[in-house]
């Protein structure tokens, strides 16, 4: 009898998981997209991230915001899964198409705008690459700081100085 209850107590957390994540699946493909170039690595880079989710949702507070959580997660397991990919120096590619991000983004070709701030965004480290993604997505202030681990000060004063890169940046303007 108690066995049966603990596999129905499981079985309801997997299942409130599944929603909560097809919910938010695009939350995956964009931090994904964002920190792998090759269609592989980010096939392998989603599946990273959807495990890691699994891992950490017992811990979920159900108070906070589901998609905060799930970001902050997400994001760091790219920005590691980054950093093993640099330590290990394979080298990056580019898209292998522009009609991949566009499926997943939902854009149906890409326009020069777009293509140039993919690139500018590849250039950018980790951290200032999550903070780009969460401020294209309208996230507030308090989300990003709360899902980078950030003040909102040092949010406010980091995208300051990222839009004055993208002002100067000749790809945008030339």
């Amino acid at each position: 009898m108690m066995r049966t209850m603990a596999l129905n107590a499981v079985e309801i957390r997997r299942e409130q998981f599944s929603r909560l994540l097809e919910g938010h699946r695009k939350i995956v493909f964009k931090v994904a997209n964002s920190y792998a170039r090759l269609a592989d690595d980010r096939a392998d880079l989603g599946q990273e991230i959807s495990a890691q989710l699994w891992r950490a949702f017992p811990g979920y507070d159900e108070t906070r915001s589901f998609s905060t959580w799930m970001y902050r997660i997400a994001l760091n397991v790219a920005i590691s899964h980054l950093r093993n990919a640099e330590r290990r120096a394979t080298q990056t590619q580019p898209l292998e198409s522009a009609h991949e991000a566009a499926v997943v983004t939902g854009i149906s070709e890409p326009d020069e705008r777009v293509r140039a701030l993919e690139a500018f965004m590849a250039r950018l480290d980790p951290l200032n690459r999550a903070l780009l993604l969460l401020v294209l997505e309208e996230r507030s202030y308090r989300e990003i700081a709360e899902i980078l681990g950030l003040s909102e000060t040092n949010v406010a004063t980091r995208i300051s100085r990222l839009k004055q890169r993208i002002r100067n940046d000749t790809s945008f303007n030339g």
